[in-house]
């Protein structure tokens, strides 16, 4: 039986956790550089956000000047989505088929933190590869990806010292996480991804990787950083179709 493309934020808890949450925190080293990043390598103003959740990140591209679709495979998070943004556009996209979405159509295709919860790497290259078509030429995916070194140290935003089994994880391992931002302090259980793997799997989706950011706090901001000044929770990647010019 083929494996289902799961999401661990189905149930309405957590989708009403989510629908509040903006930046806070280690959050905020994950947008903080975006707006920069997108300028530099995103030409058009037609994006796609693939696991956009409660919407978040879709206002954020918005935000932009982006005209932007949000898709998700969780009815739960889509309500709250449309709850705080009632003239966006969002769409339902069972078990991360995008056969409805317009090929060729996207100067952007943005993901935040959805590859961290695909299960396998057939899934992920599958669905990278799906994204691709999306693109129009010398389009861009910004994927933005949990560090695995997110899962074994202690942060602003999460906590991991509950779960020393997370040390041994290897890719494709599920891995658990406490978010502190939000009431809903359940355990979040991802699926580990070593940085050598994701790009394995960009490079078998025939996608190039155009530029990687590892995005670090500074000491002197405001914020009581715990490990964000030292190591980078997150990667984002820009990547581009193979056989196009960067």
């Amino acid at each position: 039986m083929a494996e289902k493309f799961s999401n661990v934020y189905e149930d309405q808890v957590r989708a009403a956790a989510y629908a509040g949450l903006e930046y806070p925190g280690t959050y905020a080293l994950a947008f903080r550089d975006l707006p920069a990043i997108i300028d530099e390598h995103v030409k058009g103003r037609k994006a796609l956000d693939f696991g956009c959740g409660a919407g978040r990140s879709t206002r954020f591209l918005k935000r932009l000047g982006f005209d932007t679709l949000g898709a998700d495979i969780s009815e739960p998070m889509l309500a709250r989505a449309r709850e705080r943004d009632p003239e966006g556009k969002y769409l339902r996209v069972p078990d991360g088929d995008l056969v409805g979405i317009a090929a060729d159509a996207f100067d952007l295709v943005f993901s935040a933190f959805t590859f961290d919860n695909i299960p396998t790497m057939e899934k992920k290259i599958a669905l990278l590869d799906s994204l691709g078509q999306l693109l129009k030429s010398g389009g861009r995916i910004v994927n933005l990806v949990s560090a695995p070194e997110i899962y074994v140290n202690e942060w602003a935003s999460f906590s991991t010292r509950d779960f020393p089994e997370n040390q041994a994880a290897s890719s494709g391992d599920k891995v658990r996480i406490v978010m502190l931002d939000v009431k809903d302090r359940r355990p979040v259980e991802d699926i580990l991804w070593t940085l050598p793997d994701h790009q394995k799997a960009y490079d078998l989706a025939d996608l190039k990787i155009v530029e990687v950011y590892k995005p670090l706090a500074e000491p002197n901001e405001a914020q009581s950083w715990v490990s964000e000044t030292s190591i980078s929770p997150w990667v984002i990647y820009v990547l581009g179709r193979k056989g196009e010019r960067s």
